[in-house]
């Protein structure tokens, strides 16, 4: 009885085999999306025209040709610029000899779009400024200390020279950090331009994420900028107290030297409320709380 059975399960793999061979031997239909690669451009030159990413190719083969061509590796549909320059426009069918990889037996009914409109012109090489495309999520209290670093700032960029005109900033690929709560370095690629090109791919990016703190300073004298020679202005009260928020590091590191309150005598002459709101200047990478009082009053002295 068991060897009834192998013997059966033996004939039906070798019916399924021979049926399979033979339908693989027709001829059948299959439509891919090919992407698109345009070849044989004079030197220094290239195409300052957005093509289509891919086109759509209906082609006509064996099973087992059209089984390959899908199996396989994707194959892009190569386009000759013929070596010309300036706009061209290009019948997609006079490309057929271009792809090897499209055998003899196999026929391309139909491609869409059949036609590509280029703009050939000269390669340009232009040095670029990076953007971090980040977005991040702190633990309560903390948050980033200073400005996010990216090294290199900039990089090389070569392409069309219609393009690099307009370009004024490269972008990396979207990054998402979460939970954040201490220094970051982190390594990121650039967001590829189609039909540019970068001397460098990966930027670093250094990110200063620290607890973040307030602190009080008192007793910040208050200067009166601009001040004529027979003039005085005597404010009242002349010192103020202020509130900084920043990283728990950066604050730690200051004092009140490195904050410089005014207020300017064209502002106290033009008043009509009899006080003037104070301007600090505030070290970089902190944020301004509070000003106390918000409003000095003032008594302008005349010399003869």
């Amino acid at each position: 009885m068991k060897k009834n059975i192998h013997i059966i399960i033996i004939s039906v793999l070798f019916s399924i085999i021979l049926w399979g061979s033979i339908s693989l031997s027709k001829d059948y239909y299959i439509t891919v999306n090919l992407p698109v690669k345009i070849v044989n451009f004079r030197e220094g030159y290239t195409s300052g025209s957005k093509t289509p990413e891919k086109i759509s190719a209906k082609i006509k083969g064996t099973g087992w040709k059209l089984l390959s061509l899908s199996l396989g590796s994707e194959s892009e549909y190569f386009v000759s610029a013929g070596g010309d320059t300036g706009r061209k426009y290009i019948n997609l069918y006079n490309s057929l000899s271009d792809n090897q990889w499209l055998a003899s037996d196999m026929e391309v009914i139909d491609l869409n779009p059949d036609t590509l409109s280029i703009r050939v012109e000269k390669v340009g090489r232009k040095k670029v400024k990076i953007d971090a495309d980040l977005t991040m999520d702190f633990k309560p209290g903390y948050g980033l200390a200073d400005d996010i670093q990216i090294y290199p700032e900039s990089t090389y960029v070569v392409g069309p020279v219609s393009y690099l005109k307009s370009l004024t900033l490269l972008h990396t690929e979207k990054k998402i950090l979460s939970n954040l709560d201490s220094k970051i370095v982190d390594h990121v690629s650039l967001k590829n331009i189609r039909g540019m090109s970068y001397d460098q791919n990966l930027v670093t990016m250094y990110l200063d994420v620290q607890k973040i703190v307030d602190k009080n300073f008192d007793n910040l004298p208050v200067s009166v900028l601009d001040l004529p020679n027979d003039r005085e202005v005597v404010l009242l009260p002349n010192r103020i107290s202020i509130g900084v928020r920043g990283g728990v590091n950066i604050l730690g590191k200051l004092n009140k030297d490195k904050f410089k309150a005014y207020v300017y005598y064209r502002d106290v002459v033009l008043d009509t409320l009899g006080s003037v709101v104070p301007l600090v200047e505030i070290p970089k990478n902190t944020s301004m709380m509070y000003i106390k009082p918000e409003r000095l009053r003032y008594i302008i002295k005349k010399y003869n």
